[in-house]
């Protein structure tokens, strides 16, 4: 059976017939996980799904069990557009086009809308500005608050609460008119840092945003993992170890739980506590500015912070004992918190040693959005 496949037009890939396959052909292939489906993919070009196979150019068409077209995107010639990588923080959406070496291309930062459909409306217009920049239809990856269900693809978990109980990639994936990579912002920040950032090298990586919110990234042998359900490393909303004093008295948390990693060490967090434990009415950069002019309250708010993220990571040595933890999000600039916080670790770990490293993001605040746009990497590393 021959059928005529329905691709867009695109300067990097030119359509082709589509051709279904016997099975014998699966031989050849190569199995990726895209998008929780399995498919097979050949360097030639063929495309293999439930029994059946495809043979485009275009990555876009696919025939599946019941020989009709299905597109489920991008299977052979992401590695040909331009990658786009999207950070939609609690505050701030940034989007970076990256070059095949790894340089930004383009880049473009907007302030978060804080409405659901205005959030949509405002990233297609930043993938159409992409899309002229980089003279071809761009790949889309993007990192965001919270995960889509592996279930039903519904948005949960996520501090910029809007997005919850949406389908947000699919959504997505009609508005742009093509489909859509999107994971934790954790993962994103590992990823980079991973490949070619602060952690390159290590076998095992574990990246902590410390922003608006918490959230937790893991890198294994190069593969960022999502876990079972999706949400490996999410330990922003685990109680915060070790409690003692004020902290037996937990603030209660958006997410309905109270005393979460969250509300003490993000920087809104650290904020929070230094206004109710320490009489600054100050933003968390306000009241680090205080602390470096010598201001006695201030100065002890920010050990109280490093006490906390220390205990914090100290949990994360205990379970998953990384060679190095890269911090990532505003929290992660102020430069004195990587003095105290090894021997806070040392002092909470179950070992006669510990030598990880502790260290910021080497892309700093592009970290998110550079691993958001190697989702498209011709063998993305997500793993389970």
């Amino acid at each position: 059976m021959i059928g005529a496949a329905a691709p867009y037009p695109s300067p990097t890939c030119q359509p082709q017939l589509t051709v279904v396959l016997p099975p014998v052909f699966y031989r050849a292939a190569k199995r990726r996980q895209l998008d929780n489906q399995f498919a097979f993919i050949f360097r030639t070009g063929i495309v293999v799904r439930d029994g059946r196979a495809a043979v485009t150019t275009m990555g876009e068409d696919i025939v599946g069990e019941s020989g009709t077209i299905a597109n489920i995107g991008g299977l052979v010639c992401e590695d040909a557009a331009p990658a786009l990588g999207i950070d939609f923080g609690g505050t701030k959406i940034e989007a970076v086009l990256l070059s095949k070496d790894g340089a930004a291309a383009w880049r473009q930062r907007i302030p978060n809308p804080g409405s659901y459909d205005s959030a949509l409306t405002a990233i297609s217009n930043l993938v159409a500005a992409a899309d002229d920049a980089g003279g071809a239809r761009c790949t889309v990856g993007i990192g965001a608050p919270g995960s889509p269900s592996p279930r039903t693809g519904i948005m949960r978990n996520s501090n910029s609460t809007y997005l919850n109980g949406r389908p947000f990639r699919e959504d997505l994936a009609r508005a742009l008119g093509r489909p859509v990579r999107l994971v934790n912002d954790a993962n994103c920040l590992a990823l980079s840092e991973a490949i070619d950032g602060a952690a390159e090298g290590a076998q095992s990586v574990f990246a902590l945003v410390i922003g608006t919110g918490v959230g937790g990234g893991v890198v294994l042998s190069g593969a960022a993992i999502d876990g079972a359900h999706g949400i490996a490393g999410e330990i922003g909303h685990l109680p915060l170890p070790w409690p003692g004093g004020r902290e037996a008295d937990p603030p209660p948390c958006w997410c309905g739980l109270s005393g979460c990693i969250e509300s003490w060490v993000s920087g809104t967090g650290f904020a929070r506590a230094a206004a109710t434990e320490h009489g600054l009415a100050l933003s968390a950069p306000d009241i680090v500015a205080a602390a470096r002019s010598g201001d006695p309250a201030a100065r002890a708010a920010l050990d109280a912070y490093v006490d906390r993220l220390g205990r914090v990571l100290a949990l994360v040595v205990n379970l998953l004992d990384p060679e190095v933890i890269v911090l990532g999000g505003g929290m992660s600039n102020v430069t004195e918190i990587y003095v105290g916080l090894p021997d806070v670790v040392r002092r909470h770990t179950f070992s006669d040693l510990w030598d990880g490293r502790i260290v910021p993001a080497r892309w700093g605040d592009a970290s998110g959005v550079r691993g958001a746009a190697r989702l498209w990497t011709k063998d993305p590393q997500v793993g389970h």
